[in-house]
């Protein structure tokens, strides 16, 4: 016998798999979150862009999203990842913390995304306060203070063009590797340095950054830098599951049942790599929910 049964199993603690769980525990559906306290965004010093909450740590966003769930006692919290799922007759079985198992009817995945951080020394130590993955988060703070965008390649140029808009002093940094001309020639257009040497290491104190150094040639004084080189899924679970995914990696939903290809396998937040900011990542997880909740009503015969 399954230690535990619960109508839905959220995985993943961040804002879209907190949000969800709010919904559906004022739907008075039983759900078991599992959270490692792996959130993307857990290093940085603020959350931006988020309406009534602009400015605030994440620390203390989860801390507050957290406590209200404790309003409500279908809500089971526990402190570990899913190992395992599995589709048992109608239901899922999993596994949890230590090898624990349960049931579950519906599956919510808000499990989220790593960045793909430079291979840059240093770079932990400034990650999240001045070393950035994304403008709409954190290009505000910096707009009239120097900045690197970071990239291979043409990559990189793409970056520091869109940082423009932002940012009027920005330099790329390739880290030793070429652009093409037609780059070479937007970057010139756009008054654009660019630095090809490959990177030494960065400087500064308290996790904010003060200078590039490089293997050749001379130091660059930067406050920032903003990073493109990728990020991909924190958990393998919606590919063991069998999900359909699109090119860039994210989970394909159904735009009528908000469903997976798999049949009762929801997913909300960075793990769909739709728009990756929290306030969409909230919202996903609400718009789960309610879906999750109304396949529910019609398969208890009330609603259609």
């Amino acid at each position: 016998m399954s230690e535990l049964d619960v109508d839905v199993l959220v995985a993943g603690g961040g804002p879209a798999g907190l949000s969800a769980a709010l919904v559906l525990g004022r739907c008075r559906r039983s759900v078991l979150l599992c959270d490692n306290a792996r959130q993307r965004n857990r290093l940085s010093h603020a959350i931006h862009g988020l309406l009534g909450h602009d400015g605030r740590s994440p620390s203390a966003f989860l801390e507050a999203a957290q406590s209200e769930l404790g309003r409500y006692p279908s809500i089971r919290r526990c402190s570990t990842n899913v190992t395992a799922v599995s589709r048992s007759g109608i239901e899922f079985a999993f596994e949890y913390e230590n090898g624990r198992r349960g049931t579950a009817k519906k599956i919510l995945l808000a499990t989220g995304l790593v960045d793909e951080r430079p291979e840059i020394a240093r770079i932990d130590e400034f990650y999240g306060v001045s070393v950035h993955h994304c403008l709409y988060c954190d290009g505000f703070e910096y707009k009239d203070r120097p900045v690197a965008a970071y990239g291979k390649g043409d990559k990189g140029a793409d970056l520091a063009i869109m940082m423009k808009h932002w940012i009027s002093d920005v330099v790329l940094c390739t880290d030793g590797d070429e652009v093409s001309a037609r780059a070479a020639d937007r970057l010139a257009a756009h008054n654009i340095p660019v630095r090809t040497d490959p990177i030494a290491s960065l400087e500064g104190e308290s996790r904010h950054l003060k200078r590039i150094t490089f293997v050749r040639g001379p130091f660059l004084d930067r406050v920032a830098i903003f990073f493109a080189t990728g990020c991909h899924q924190a958990s393998d679970l919606s590919q063991r599951l069998g999900c359909k995914r699109d090119e860039k990696g994210g989970v394909i939903t159904d735009p009528a049942t908000e469903e997976t290809s798999v049949p009762g396998v929801y997913v909300a937040g960075d793990v769909s790599r739709d728009v990756l900011l929290v306030a969409i990542a909230i919202a996903e997880g609400a718009k789960a929910a309610v879906a999750i909740n109304k396949a529910f009503l019609r398969s208890e015969g009330l609603c259609e």
